[in-house]
């Protein structure tokens, strides 16, 4: 489980395709410092398991389905990449519950400052979007983030200057690829509903 809370901003030293795999060498040395081989770290969001470690670079394996289901498979030799840990059983919980698990991706629509801040507008599936609230949470490239609009088919968040400085969201352009992960309560209740929406109407026939 993670947080959304990115702990560094990593590079992409090395990408290898190997059959059905891609092998990812992402430039992090802190993250790579103590690193078991196994761990569980959301890149842009994407749960990967560790399977290599160097004193500067953590070597992932991504499969096609991953490849085809995310944004990964946009990534090029030094794109900038958000990284997260795996939140430990002690530790604080900030940000929001976040799997790792990204439900699709959307399209960055515009990008507008407003002061300080930045509003941050994305396209996506209606599908995805009746997952979502106002004031809700959701997570953009593995940043956990707070809507602030929700329409049918995007939706649109504020990035203080902070998220801007300490993510790799300051690098998009309108009509990139972005991972989204909707909050994991929201499609728990969604679900719910709709298997009680059917148990009520089966029980009126």
């Amino acid at each position: 489980m993670f947080t959304g809370i990115i702990e560094t901003v990593g590079r992409v030293a090395g990408i290898e395709a190997q059959g059905e795999k891609t092998r990812l060498a992402i430039e992090s040395a802190f993250v790579a410092d103590g690193l078991p081989i196994g761990a569980s770290i959301a890149v842009n969001g994407a749960c990967l398991t560790v399977v290599a470690v160097t004193p500067r670079q953590v070597i992932f394996e991504a499969v096609r389905e991953t490849l085809d289901r995310t944004s990964l498979g946009d990534l090029r030799i030094g794109s900038r990449v958000n990284l997260e840990r795996a939140l430990r059983a002690d530790g604080r919980f900030d940000g929001h519950i976040v799997q790792g698990h990204v439900d699709g991706t959307g399209r960055v629509r515009a990008i507008e400052r407003q002061g300080d801040d930045v509003r941050f507008a994305v396209d996506c599936e209606p599908e995805f979007a009746a997952w979502l609230v106002p004031k809700g949470s959701i997570a953009i490239d593995g940043v956990s983030l707070t809507l602030v609009q929700v329409g049918a088919a995007g939706f649109d968040v504020a990035l203080i200057p902070h998220t801007l400085v300490a993510t790799n969201l300051a690098d998009r352009q309108p009509g990139d690829r972005v991972n989204l992960e909707a909050d994991v309560l929201g499609k728990y209740v969604q679900k719910y509903l709709e298997r009680l929406h059917r148990g009520v109407g089966e029980g009126t026939r």
